[in-house]
């Protein structure tokens, strides 16, 4: 059986930026890809907040808009 890229990846947009992600991929999963730290970020899916005991087990789909918030403490 013979795959092509599509069938490997899906395209989104991250923080505006379009992209190919591997299929099935999850939040928690795109986080560990980019190397971002999950205790300080929030996370966006078609502008609704992504609660975080979803990551990992929530797939990016494809034309999906995501956007990776780093949350800064300060006073």
């Amino acid at each position: 059986m013979q795959h092509n890229d599509s069938d490997l990846a899906v395209r989104c947009t991250v923080n505006g930026a379009e992209t190919c992600v591997p299929a099935g991929i999850t939040i928690a999963g795109l986080l560990e890809q980019m190397r971002l730290r999950p205790e300080i970020v929030a996370v966006e899916v078609n502008a609704r907040l992504v609660p975080r005991a979803t990551w990992s087990a929530r797939a990016v789909q494809a034309n999906e808009r995501i956007e990776i918030v780093t949350l800064v403490g300060g006073g």
